[in-house]
């Protein structure tokens, strides 16, 4: 088996929207393309140099927006990520709000996570032969969390440091009784994406850490017209350049080591021994596995 290796320096993944990487500073641009044992990646990532790192964008949906957020294919986009060699990924993306402090275009850096999916087999690379079972308690790298919220502060946004994101699978929005029992659940905001991001990322050992920017108010608040896809899209929007600039100044923060405890999240987590790992499957986890697959 050809083991690959990662860049002494970690690189940094971004997922969002397609226009994140059109950012002032970003240089040496280029597309790369990535075949995975997951099938395609949403699309093509753009490969780019900032502050003296390399950063890969990746479009969630797809460019020109093609993906329903039960079609986006999450293992492929984090195993094309962890294949490029990143261990930090930020994400951006939208979310309704379930609290009334939690206004349109602030900004909430969950810590936390409530999975109300049903896709769950699809959020997991182990199986087929290799049984790993994660740890969760703590969803969010705290490290990546603290220098986002440093970040949107400096840049003058209003942030809210932690809080709970439930993960619907959509695509229609919430129903009123669903958004009112959310609401009594104690979450704070509500998505369709985010959370299978996160289950991956720990299991590839990324540390990974969300600007979830809040375009509404679901269907909830009484005085606020219900969530429709023009609401979203208008203050996802406006936010893009404040996500900009704080993933602009975020980068040159990030570590240069991937020495973090979400790097070695797999240490404990793996329980079928080597010998009985099948060829296959560790071949299809090459990435996510070398440090074990080269060690043999």
């Amino acid at each position: 088996m050809d083991i690959g290796s990662d860049p002494a320096v970690p690189a940094i993944g971004v997922i969002g929207g397609s226009g994140l990487y059109e950012m002032e500073g970003l240089e040496n641009v280029r597309e790369v393309q990535v075949e995975t044992p997951f099938g395609a990646p949403s699309d093509a990532l753009i490969q780019g140099e900032l502050g003296g790192r390399t950063i890969y964008f990746l479009p969630r949906h797809g460019r020109g927006h093609r993906l329903l957020p039960h079609e986006v294919p999450h293992r492929a986009n984090m195993w094309a990520l962890r294949s490029l060699g990143v261990r930090f990924v930020i994400c951006v993306t939208a979310v309704g709000s379930l609290k009334e402090e939690y206004a349109p275009r602030s900004i909430v850096v969950p810590d936390q996570y409530f999975d109300r999916t049903s896709k769950r087999d699809e959020h997991t690379f182990f199986g087929n032969g290799i049984v790993g079972h994660v740890s969760f308690g703590e969803p969010v790298s705290a490290g990546l969390r603290e220098i986002l919220v440093g970040e949107a502060r400096a840049a003058g946004a209003t942030v809210h440091d932690g809080g709970t994101y439930v993960c619907m699978d959509g695509p229609a929005f919430s129903t009123k009784a669903e958004s009112e029992r959310n609401r009594r659940d104690g979450f704070d905001v509500i998505g369709m994406t985010n959370l299978p991001e996160a289950k991956l990322a720990r299991e590839a050992e990324i540390a990974l850490a969300t600007l979830s920017m809040v375009t509404d108010y679901d269907c909830w608040k009484e005085d606020e017209e219900d969530v429709s896809a023009d609401t979203v899209i208008g203050h996802l929007h406006a936010n893009a350049a404040m996500a900009k600039q704080i993933i602009a100044s975020a980068v040159p923060k990030m570590p240069s080591l991937a020495d973090w405890s979400e790097h070695q999240a797999l240490d404990p987590a793996i329980m079928t021994p080597r010998e009985f790992w099948p060829a296959e499957t560790a071949l299809r986890l090459e990435p996510i596995l070398r440090r074990w697959i080269a060690a043999k």
